[in-house]
């Protein structure tokens, strides 16, 4: 961790420095092989491919300017204040999330474009994270409705369990061939508004949705994992400015492509 940052940590306690820590020596292979697997070869530039491609040594700029940032970013989180492990994990993935875009705009990357390589980058660790999660389920049921509904209760457990805020806080219901989760207070998704309102509209919140938010439908479809799509429906988001992430988990998909 660099001064700055060693610096700015002070503020939390022992054990928080701790699981700070342990995300970090966590993530940073993840987060490195994933970068490397979505940027490295990729234009630098797709209306300009004259610019060159990305190359090993532009990630490696790039991941080490991120966790550079993180710690500039890491202390206005508040990771004191939410109090379980699960929720705290998220947090510090969207802190991640939102240092990784920030370095993309400082290096001259427009916000559409940074929004949709940290999405594509940030879709590698969480398609690994569901598939861990739902293997059990995966493994000992070939019914969908048995895989997304063990799954969601196993996510529901660590890491989004529900607290209440400044922690997650939404309601789970089962109904026939749906299982509904709403929420009305999501963590990552406090931060990133509170940043934007705090420090300006850099586009933050928009990359938010366009990665964290969107990844929920194709994730569904990995839960089920019966070849089929549309497993998930949302009309209202929290990152969009509603009450609410009205979630509806369907056991039953339509056709795929």
């Amino acid at each position: 961790m660099c001064a700055i940052g060693q610096i700015a940590m002070t503020k939390y306690s022992t054990r928080i420095n701790i699981e700070c820590a342990i995300f970090r020596i966590l993530y940073r292979p993840l987060l490195r092989r994933s970068a490397r697997q979505i940027l490295q070869g990729r234009l630098l530039d797709p209306d300009n491919p004259r610019k060159g491609r990305w190359l090993k040594s532009d990630v490696k700029d790039m991941l080490e300017q991120t966790w550079a940032r993180l710690d500039k970013l890491l202390p206005q989180a508040e990771l004191d204040v939410i109090p379980t492990l699960g929720n705290r994990h998220n947090l510090y993935l969207a802190v991640i999330t939102t240092a990784a875009y920030q370095v993309l705009l400082e290096n001259g990357y427009s916000k559409k474009r940074a929004s949709v390589l940290i999405a594509d980058v940030g879709w590698k660790l969480y398609e690994l994270g569901i598939k861990l999660m739902s293997l059990p389920f995966r493994l000992t049921s070939r019914d969908p409705k048995k895989r997304i509904e063990k799954t969601i209760d196993a996510l529901m457990t660590f890491p989004f369990n529900t607290p209440g805020r400044p922690g997650y806080e939404a309601k789970a219901v089962k109904q026939d061939d749906q299982m509904l989760t709403h929420w009305t207070w999501c963590p990552p998704q406090a931060y990133v508004r509170n940043l934007v309102e705090r420090e300006g509209d850099g586009g933050e919140l928009d990359a938010f949705y366009n990665s964290w938010c969107l990844y929920d439908w194709p994730g569904a479809d990995l839960m089920a994992d019966d070849g089929i799509r549309n497993h998930y429906q949302r009309n209202k988001t929290l990152s969009k400015g509603d009450a609410v992430c009205d979630m509806c988990w369907r056991h039953k998909g339509t056709a795929s492509l």
